[in-house]
Protein backbone atom coordinates (compact mmCIF):
# COMPACT_ATOMS: atom_id res chain seq x y z
CA UNK A 1 0.00 0.00 0.00
CA UNK A 2 1.55 3.64 -0.85
CA UNK A 3 1.93 5.63 2.20
CA UNK A 4 -1.79 6.88 2.87
CA UNK A 5 -1.08 9.49 5.89
CA UNK A 6 -4.32 8.26 8.46
CA UNK A 7 -4.88 10.13 11.41
CA UNK A 8 -7.54 10.36 14.64
CA UNK A 9 -9.25 13.53 13.30
CA UNK A 10 -12.33 15.09 11.82
CA UNK A 11 -12.65 16.00 8.03
CA UNK A 12 -13.52 19.80 6.98
CA UNK A 13 -17.38 19.96 5.48
CA UNK A 14 -15.27 20.47 2.15
CA UNK A 15 -13.81 17.24 2.66
CA UNK A 16 -16.63 15.91 3.62
CA UNK A 17 -18.54 16.80 0.88
CA UNK A 18 -15.88 16.27 -1.64
CA UNK A 19 -16.15 12.86 -0.46
CA UNK A 20 -19.70 11.92 -0.74
CA UNK A 21 -19.87 13.58 -3.67
CA UNK A 22 -17.12 11.45 -5.17
CA UNK A 23 -19.30 8.72 -4.24
CA UNK A 24 -22.87 9.92 -5.73
CA UNK A 25 -24.12 10.49 -1.37
CA UNK A 26 -25.12 14.00 -2.53
CA UNK A 27 -28.86 13.60 -2.50
CA UNK A 28 -28.73 11.79 0.55
CA UNK A 29 -26.87 13.94 3.09
CA UNK A 30 -28.33 17.10 4.67
CA UNK A 31 -24.80 19.09 4.45
CA UNK A 32 -26.28 22.17 6.51
CA UNK A 33 -25.97 20.27 9.85
CA UNK A 34 -23.37 17.59 8.77
CA UNK A 35 -20.48 19.89 10.82
CA UNK A 36 -22.32 19.54 13.77
CA UNK A 37 -22.32 16.18 12.83
CA UNK A 38 -19.11 15.47 12.26
CA UNK A 39 -17.99 17.06 15.70
CA UNK A 40 -20.19 15.46 17.50
CA UNK A 41 -18.69 11.92 16.27
CA UNK A 42 -16.94 9.72 19.31
CA UNK A 43 -13.79 8.61 16.88
CA UNK A 44 -13.23 9.75 13.33
CA UNK A 45 -10.34 8.52 10.75
CA UNK A 46 -9.64 10.59 7.71
CA UNK A 47 -6.88 9.58 5.07
CA UNK A 48 -5.17 11.61 2.86
CA UNK A 49 -2.59 11.11 0.11
CA UNK A 50 -0.51 14.24 -0.65
CA UNK A 51 -3.03 16.28 1.61
CA UNK A 52 -6.04 15.66 -0.27
CA UNK A 53 -8.58 13.57 1.62
CA UNK A 54 -9.15 9.88 -0.13
CA UNK A 55 -11.28 8.45 2.72
CA UNK A 56 -13.12 8.56 5.82
CA UNK A 57 -14.40 6.80 8.54
CA UNK A 58 -16.22 7.64 11.96
CA UNK A 59 -18.20 6.10 14.90
CA UNK A 60 -21.32 7.55 16.24
CA UNK A 61 -23.48 6.77 18.80
CA UNK A 62 -23.99 7.28 22.83
CA UNK A 63 -20.43 6.54 23.73
CA UNK A 64 -21.79 3.88 26.31
CA UNK A 65 -23.78 1.14 25.09
CA UNK A 66 -24.58 2.08 21.48
CA UNK A 67 -22.12 2.58 19.23
CA UNK A 68 -22.57 3.22 14.95
CA UNK A 69 -19.92 2.71 12.15
CA UNK A 70 -21.01 5.36 9.70
CA UNK A 71 -19.65 6.98 6.71
CA UNK A 72 -17.27 4.65 5.49
CA UNK A 73 -15.78 6.08 2.21
CA UNK A 74 -13.17 5.87 -0.13
CA UNK A 75 -13.05 8.14 -3.00
CA UNK A 76 -13.60 5.55 -6.06
CA UNK A 77 -10.03 6.52 -7.60
CA UNK A 78 -8.78 4.91 -4.48
CA UNK A 79 -10.97 1.83 -4.18
CA UNK A 80 -9.37 -1.11 -3.89
CA UNK A 81 -5.91 -0.50 -2.31
CA UNK A 82 -6.56 -1.62 1.28
CA UNK A 83 -7.85 1.83 2.93
CA UNK A 84 -11.29 0.62 3.60
CA UNK A 85 -9.59 -2.32 5.85
CA UNK A 86 -7.36 0.25 7.63
CA UNK A 87 -10.52 2.28 8.17
CA UNK A 88 -12.48 -0.65 9.66
CA UNK A 89 -9.33 -1.77 11.35
CA UNK A 90 -8.84 1.36 13.40
CA UNK A 91 -12.05 1.77 13.79
CA UNK A 92 -12.76 -1.54 15.45
CA UNK A 93 -9.11 -1.35 17.27
CA UNK A 94 -10.98 2.01 19.02
CA UNK A 95 -13.97 -0.45 19.72
CA UNK A 96 -12.19 -2.80 21.39
CA UNK A 97 -10.36 -0.76 23.39
CA UNK A 98 -12.99 1.69 24.77
CA UNK A 99 -16.49 0.25 24.35
CA UNK A 100 -17.71 -1.45 27.53
CA UNK A 101 -18.90 -4.97 27.63
CA UNK A 102 -21.80 -6.08 26.05
CA UNK A 103 -21.49 -2.82 23.71
CA UNK A 104 -24.14 -2.94 20.65
CA UNK A 105 -22.03 -1.82 17.60
CA UNK A 106 -24.26 -1.39 14.44
CA UNK A 107 -24.08 -0.22 10.73
CA UNK A 108 -25.97 -0.18 7.60
CA UNK A 109 -24.19 -1.73 4.50
CA UNK A 110 -24.96 -0.49 1.33
CA UNK A 111 -26.55 -3.32 -1.12
CA UNK A 112 -23.17 -5.11 -2.63
CA UNK A 113 -20.88 -4.80 0.44
CA UNK A 114 -22.30 -7.21 2.79
CA UNK A 115 -18.93 -9.29 2.71
CA UNK A 116 -16.68 -6.58 3.40
CA UNK A 117 -18.28 -6.15 6.91
CA UNK A 118 -18.75 -10.08 7.64
CA UNK A 119 -15.14 -9.59 7.25
CA UNK A 120 -15.46 -7.89 11.10
CA UNK A 121 -17.61 -9.99 12.72
CA UNK A 122 -20.64 -8.30 11.77
CA UNK A 123 -23.64 -10.13 10.49
CA UNK A 124 -27.30 -10.37 9.62
CA UNK A 125 -28.93 -11.15 12.05
CA UNK A 126 -32.69 -11.70 10.21
CA UNK A 127 -35.13 -13.01 10.90
CA UNK A 128 -34.35 -12.85 14.75
CA UNK A 129 -33.89 -8.89 14.51
CA UNK A 130 -35.63 -6.60 11.81
CA UNK A 131 -32.68 -3.62 10.79
CA UNK A 132 -35.29 -0.38 10.52
CA UNK A 133 -34.87 2.85 9.58
CA UNK A 134 -36.63 5.99 8.47
CA UNK A 135 -35.35 9.37 7.31
CA UNK A 136 -37.37 12.58 8.02
CA UNK A 137 -38.59 14.44 5.28
CA UNK A 138 -39.03 18.19 5.56
CA UNK A 139 -39.83 18.71 2.43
Amino acid sequence: MKNYEFKNNIPTLEEYKYLCESVGWTHYMNFEVAETSLKNSIYCITVTDHNQIVGMGRIVGDGSIYFYIQDIVVHPDYQNNGIGNEIMNSLINFLNRNAPNKAFVGLFASQGNESFYEKYKFKDYSPNMTGMFTVISKE
